[in-house]
């Protein structure tokens, strides 16, 4: 049976690798940090807001030209997908298995965050 403070430290490690002690020191956190996913798949990010673009986005005209620039909208606080296999993170909103912020990534960051936030460290 592995002790608390080894589950502690192991979700600890993977946490701080999420926010940036990793090998690209990119925080996949959106806003966490100076490196983080600029073009992630998600579009209230990579759409103008109403007051910088006042015409009505189709369904299917949110594709040119946005879906190609960098998001306009911050999504603060978004987990991205990630890395692939070998640590690498193209940041492009295309490839949304790594560059999308889904609730099931997103969701499963809550609880160790919480658990560090109140103090506890491992």
């Amino acid at each position: 049976m592995l002790k608390e403070g080894l589950l502690t430290n192991l979700a600890k490690r993977q946490v701080d690798y999420i926010l940036g002690v990793n090998p690209l020191k990119m925080s996949y956190m959106v806003g966490f940090g100076p490196n983080f996913s600029r073009r992630i798949h998600h579009r209230g990010s990579s759409l103008l807001s109403l007051a910088n673009h006042p015409q009505s986005i189709r369904c299917d005209g949110g594709f040119e030209p946005f879906f190609h620039s960098s998001n306009p909208n911050i999504l603060v606080g978004a987990i991205v997908g990630g890395p692939n296999q070998n640590d690498g993170f193209p940041d492009d909103r295309s490839d949304y298995s790594h560059s999308e912020p889904a609730t099931y990534i997103n969701a499963a960051m809550v609880g160790p965050l919480a658990y560090f936030a109140g103090g506890k460290s491992g």
